[in-house]
Parts: structure tokens; sequence; C-alpha cells
């Protein structure tokens, strides 16, 4: 049986399936020899800015851990027995549930790491871990020849919903097409990037005034190109919130990639530049992301606020709505503005403006509104890492994932007016087992599918099967720019990378 098929099988029996298995009794003494570890971040190929892998909790006669054995209970320790000292930031995160969740980022790349995860001295499971390198950092500029090794390495699946149903109307396309009419079509009042991968290096050409969000995908590109070989390919991408694309599939459509989609509009859709940048960053310049999330998930679920609560800002007439609701039953929402921008503040209407509350703190309560701003509400994934149910508006925007997610199994669904939250919202207080139930299932998907290795193979497996549609040959276009690549002069990595094979074996392998 094969690495990755064990590790599948794992999670398969470990995180989907675990409140199946046999629970301990309250006060269980863990077991450093039953206690189970896997994960991405006890593998050598699988480079990640933060890597990551979990420990589940099990007692002496096999019983999982339900809740914290605490937070200090392991200790993880990752060192180099070349290097006296290893400049890596370790993290172990308490889940609250019997679990933990191991980060580290690495600043220097290692010929070998070894992990040892200790419990009271003792070695928990199969520890150490040995990471046979090269065992890579995120700024080493050391990408794998072959796309299929590198989806091996990584477990990614065969496909992504989304991905089929985006470029299935696009039988073909055309990059010199493209290059001649979509700046045309869209250059002059919209804010687009037009890229070129070519020898896995970066070129591109801006249109329009507002082209600040280009870091966004410059640095998924350059994160990726680091990692993997990518096809050589020419897209457009969209830096405004709302897609573009608005022609009938039987009409000429043109290849628009965005990071969000809506039911009437054809653009292609990429995880939002908000989840991406927060796996770039993860233990690094931001605070909330998928992980850090799994860790302050607020109190346990009998001692949670048993009011719905929303916190945002005026960016579409139902948020208004719904803080008038809140203003007439205030013992069923707690919504409030902390900024106005789009319309005018009346305090009659809406109250004051409050302070910002921390993300964490949002799950002091048992239910989440999730509302449309501008277009899709990016802090969907955080909601559901959390440990409150989401009350979703039904919504005709969407993001990578949405059409994985199903109403009353990973949220319960509101009318668009908001014209049953509060019919909802006593449901939900009235079936709370049923509301637990739903608030596991989606923290399940969230953990599986928006963490960052899945972030990493959505992009690859989109650019792969785009790049095979293109019928002409990418081409570094006039007035385009190289997106250089960071310097890492401090910790160079090339002395530890393996030979390469040639480029043209590289080229023949796509």
């Amino acid at each position: 049986m094969t690495v990755a098929l064990c590790w599948c099988l794992l999670l398969f029996c470990l995180d989907v399936s675990r409140p199946e298995l046999p629970v301990a009794q309250a006060g269980s003494v863990p077991s450093a020899g039953k206690t189970l570890v896997w994960g991405p971040g006890l593998e050598a190929n699988i480079v990640l800015p933060a890597r990551f892998f979990y420990i589940q909790t099990v007692d002496g006669s096999g019983r999982n851990l339900t809740t914290s054995p605490g937070e200090k209970t392991f200790e993880v320790k990752i060192v180099s027995p070349v290097e006296q000292f290893t400049r890596i930031w370790i993290q172990v995160l308490d889940r609250q549930d019997g679990s933990f969740l191991v980060r580290y980022r690495m600043y220097a790349s290692y010929s070998e790491l070894h992990i040892h995860i200790m419990l009271k001295n003792k070695h928990v499971a199969k520890s150490p871990y040995v990471l046979e390198g090269p065992v890579y950092h995120e700024g080493c500029n050391c990408p794998q020849p072959s796309g299929a090794t590198w989806e091996e390495h990584m477990k990614c699946p065969q496909s992504f919903p989304q991905i089929d149903k985006d470029l299935s109307v696009f039988p073909s396309v055309d990059p010199d097409r493209n290059a001649q009419e979509i700046p045309q079509r869209f250059g002059q009042r919209q804010s687009l990037c037009h890229y070129t991968i070519k020898d896995n290096k970066i070129y591109v050409k801006t249109f329009g005034e507002h082209v600040g969000f280009r870091i966004f995908m410059d640095a998924i590109l350059l994160s990726l190109t680091r990692k993997v070989w990518l096809p050589d390919m020419e897209f457009f991408v969209n830096l405004g919130d709302w897609p573009l694309e608005k022609r009938k599939p039987t009409e000429k459509i043109h290849p628009i990639f965005s990071w969000c989609g809506s039911n009437n509009t054809r653009d292609i859709v990429m995880p939002t530049y908000d989840l991406t940048e927060s796996v770039l960053e993860t233990m690094g310049r931001v605070s909330l992301d998928m992980m850090s999330v799994q860790a302050n998930t607020g109190p346990p679920w009998p001692l949670k606020n048993a009011t719905a609560f929303w916190r945002g800002r005026d960016s579409r007439q139902e948020r208004l709505e719904l803080v008038k609701l809140s203003r007439a039953h205030p013992e069923m929402i707690d919504a409030a503005f902390t900024n106005f921008f789009f319309f005018k503040h009346d305090e009659s209407l809406y109250g004051p403006l409050v302070k910002h509350v921390s993300f964490f703190d949002f799950f002091k309560y048992k239910y989440q509104i999730n509302i449309d701003g501008t277009v899709a509400a990016y802090r969907l994934p955080y909601l559901l890492a959390g440990d409150s149910v989401v009350l979703k508006q039904d919504s005709g925007y969407y993001e990578h994932f949405y059409d994985e997610l199903r109403p009353w199994e990973h949220y319960i669904p509101i009318r668009a007016d908001l014209g049953d939250l509060l019919e909802k919202i006593q449901w939900a207080r009235d079936h709370d087992d049923q509301v637990r139930k739903i608030t596991q299932t989606a923290q399940q998907f969230a953990r599986n599918h928006l963490m960052g290795d899945s972030i990493f193979c959505y992009h690859y497996k989109l650019f792969q099967k785009y790049a095979k549609l293109q019928v002409t040959e990418p081409r570094v276009r006039k007035g385009m720019e190289l997106v250089d690549q960071p310097t890492d002069d401090l910790f160079p990595c090339s002395s530890l990378t393996p030979s390469r094979p040639p480029l043209i074996q590289i080229l023949t392998q796509h």
C-alpha cells in the first residue's frame, strides 16, 4: 500500500468519521503509545508556507478524547542532525476537541529534519518522525519539474467540481485572440492583469486604474512556481470585486479569472485573495487564517450565547435590513455596523457604530449570520472552521468551494431578503442537537477542503487544465514585465537541490 493511500485512509478514518469512533470517558489520561499523529507536515516533499500535522489524543483503552487534555499536553521539537540550531517557528494549537494542530514555519532549508512529539518525556506514536531531505522552506526556489509527481506528493484530488464547471464553457482558448480582444473589451473600465507563464517565469501587464490587488495574484504565482514547474499559459485576472463575463455561452465569451463567481456570469473562479493570502502569510503578517481559527473557537457549545451574531460594514442593502431587524429583536440577533461607506448613516435607524470585534470573539455566539457584501462574504471559510453554525443567505455569488456545500448539512439556509431569519434562529434554538451536528460537519469540511495544501492544489489543477485548452502558443507580449522571485541570499537552498532533468525533458512531461 502506498504512502499516499495510507494517508488518505487515515484521514478518512480519523477526521471524517471521528464522531463515530469510541469516545473516552471524562478525565481519561492520554496515552503516548495510542495517540495518533498524521498530516502533510510529516512529509518532506509537501512544501507549504507553514507546514502542519495533527495529533489526536487517545487514552490507554484506545478511545479518542473529545475534550482538551490541556494546551500544554504535548511538546514538539524539530531539529536537524547536522545543524546545532534550526530556524523554525513551531506552534501547537489546541482545538479543544481532543485534537491538536501543530504548525511550523521554516526560515531555512535542511538536508534532514527530525520531529519529536513528546508526552511527559515519552515519544508519541512513531515519534521521532524523520523527514529525509531536502526539506525546503517557503522561500526556496526549487520547483519540482514534474507536475504529476508534485500532485502525487501533495495528494491533490483528480478534479475540483468548480474547475470542471467553469472550464466546460470553453472548448478551447486562443491566447492570441484574447490578447487583442480582452483589453479592448474590459481594459478601459475594469482593472485587469494580463499574465504569461513562460519557462516557469511570470510576466505581467496591467490595465485600468486600480491595480493594487495585483500583489495578491503575484504572490500566489511566485509561491507556486517555486514549488512546481507550471505549464506555459496566458490568462487575464480580474482585480475587481464583481465578475465580468456576462455573455451567454452561446455568444463569444472570454475567459476571465476572478476571485468570485455569480450565477449570471461566466468567470473562472479562483480561491479568494483573502483566503490565499492567509495561506501564504500564516505565521506571518496575518492573524486570521484557517489554522489559527481552529484554536480560537470560543467557549464550549453549551456555554455559547444563543443569539445570532454579525458585524461588518454597510456594503449591501440587506445588511441595513439585518441591523434594523436586530434593533427590533435584540433577544434574537446581535448585529451592528463597524463602518459606514456606501450608504448614509442614519443613527436613528441603524444605531451607533460599534468598535471592531476580534473575529475569534464571534464564536462566543452559537449562530453566525453570513450575508453578502459587495459580492460573496469572504469570511465564510473561517466561519465554517469555527465552532458555531452558519446561517447563510441565499445568494447568486459564490466562492470556489460553494458547489460542495449542502444546505442543512453544512449550514442553515436563509432567504436572500432575510424574511425567514427569525424563524430559522428559533428553529436552531429548538433543535440544538441537529444544529450541533451541522456545525461539526461544516467544521470538518473546512478542515478537509480549505487548508493550505488544498488551496495550492486548486490553483495548480486550474492552471493545468486551462493550459491544455490553449490552441495558440502563449507569448510574452509587448509591455509585459518580469515578476522577479524575491532573493533569499541569507539562507540559500541551492546546495540542497538535487540535479534537475534538462529543460527539454521537463517540457515533454507536460
